[in-house]
């Protein structure tokens, strides 16, 4: 395919602004991924439903006091302790309702970096954001479908609404509400030009606010020149912790409750939870794990998650030693210790775990290497001040590998330049499988320790090429 124009870019974003307020370096193609790249990003999207399936049977036999195990005892009490912690008793009880089990995110997305042995999955995003902006990209880059770029077409958009409309088969057509609240206003834009894109197709799919949705009897639904319409799916774009800012949210469980409205992502916090991950990796945990996922899964969720631990104040008994790292080649007795970790061994991230309005977008984030010590002591602190009601994980911090790729310099011209990939492949489930989707590559400068959507990034979509020597220009 050849190179996309920066005047025509420009004027493609100008014409579809799909962020409010939000701006990136543009590129002329997009990110290429060799087959066998593109075939481990397949395994990983049927590695995170597997996930979220054991995730939840964990924390209901541990809220429930059961066994884990089949053929030996094990009881962890702790873990729904740790995933429940900070929510309101309410919200705990409907994630723990059994009209509720089997319920999933209909979209999964890693966030996986590009490092030096392979991909890494620093966290797994059940409400993302960059739905539109994905399918919006793929058919700017769609070109020839021989290119095979991950999600050709509209791939993006069928299988967004395909996952949800599943969720009603009893309903030839169902009305979907995509609810954005306003503090994900951000992302408004593209969750419009998506009900757009589905009404073009004769889909009743419709952007709303929280405050356009309001009861009538045991239903929810909008106003439509001057008539209420029956809502039928709620895909909520907004997270847990902001349901106390939406005056109408009783009415979403009223209405659930009732069998008349179906709500996805499901209103389950400990699915929002970066703890899990910590979860995954606890010694204590590690033949619960072994038993119920399959081996090829196993394999590859611990190549994938950096090892990572929860930062819990409970004081220990004397002689006994902290789940983490070390420091000074000393098992740690106390969380504090940390402080005296030296620069090498402060390669560790401190993060909240989620239900939190700073749980997004990396605003919660210390990278202990990146920072003076005594931010890494504030960090510290606060994540140990903060245990009883948000918990922190502690992560190792896997650093992305340098890379290469073509950008447009503001002058609009074409450069190769050094940078740092975030890769978020987009699955949609339905019928029990992930389906990928799409992949957004997010492309930052190589001094940008954290990578995340901004002003500096190019954000891409990916394509894999055949046949490609080295398609990530590893240095």
């Amino acid at each position: 395919m050849p190179d996309l124009a920066y005047a025509d870019l420009q004027s493609t974003f100008a014409a579809t602004p799909l962020f409010e307020d939000k701006s990136w370096q543009l590129s002329p193609e997009a990110w290429a991924l060799t087959p066998a790249q593109a075939t481990e990003l397949a395994d990983i999207g049927a590695a995170c439903l597997e996930y979220h399936q054991a995730l939840e049977a964990l924390y209901l036999r541990s809220a429930a006091g059961k066994n884990l195990l089949r053929n030996k005892p094990l009881l962890a009490p702790w873990v729904a302790d740790y995933l429940d912690r900070g929510k309101p008793a309410d919200l705990v009880a409907h994630a723990r309702e059994p009209k509720n089990r089997g319920a999933f995110p209909t979209v999964l997305r890693p966030d996986l970096l590009l490092t030096d042995e392979g991909f890494t999955m620093t966290e797994l995003d059940s409400v993302p954001g960059g739905i539109g902006l994905t399918a919006f990209l793929n058919r700017i880059y769609g070109g020839d479908p021989a290119e095979g770029v991950i999600g050709e077409g509209d791939a993006m958009i069928r299988g967004f609404y395909d996952s949800l409309a599943a969720l009603r088969p009893e309903i030839r057509n169902p009305l979907i509400a995509l609810v954005v609240s306003d503090e994900a206003a951000t992302y408004r834009p593209e969750m419009r030009w998506l009900a757009e894109q589905l009404q073009l197709q004769g889909k009743r799919v419709f952007c709303l606010a929280p405050d356009d949705v309001f009861p009538l009897g045991a239903s929810l639904c909008f106003d439509v020149e001057g008539n209420p319409e029956k809502i039928d799916i709620i895909y909520r774009f907004f997270e847990l912790f902001d349901l106390a800012n939406i005056p109408t949210a009783h009415y979403f469980f009223e209405s659930w409750a009732a069998g008349e409205v179906v709500i996805v992502p499901p209103m389950r916090p400990y699915q929002e939870e970066k703890l899990g991950l910590a979860l995954f990796h606890h010694h204590l945990l590690q033949d619960y794990w072994a038993e119920v996922l399959g081996g090829r899964t196993l394999k590859l969720l611990r190549k994938l998650i950096p090892l990572s631990w929860v930062i819990d104040a409970t004081p220990l008994p004397p002689g006994a030693v902290l789940d983490g790292p070390k420091v000074g080649g000393r098992p740690l007795t106390d969380w504090r210790q940390l402080a005296g970790a030296s620069q090498k061994e402060r390669d560790l991230i401190i993060k909240i775990s989620g239900y939190h309005e700073s749980a997004w977008g990396a605003r919660s984030v210390v990278l202990g290497s990146d920072c003076s010590r005594e931010e890494w002591q504030g960090g510290i602190d606060v994540a140990i001040d903060d245990a009883p009601r948000n918990p922190h994980i502690l992560q190792e911090y896997k650093k992305p590998r340098r890379v290469k790729h073509r950008v447009y310099d503001r002058a609009g011209q074409v450069r190769e330049v050094d940078g740092r990939l975030r890769l978020c492949p987009y699955y949609f489930v339905s019928g029990g499988k992930a389906v990928l989707s799409g992949a957004l590559a997010t492309f930052c400068p190589p001094d940008k320790k954290i990578i995340h959507g901004m002003q500096d990034a190019a954000l891409l979509t990916s394509r894999v090429k055949q046949p490609v020597a080295d398609p990530v220009g590893a240095t």
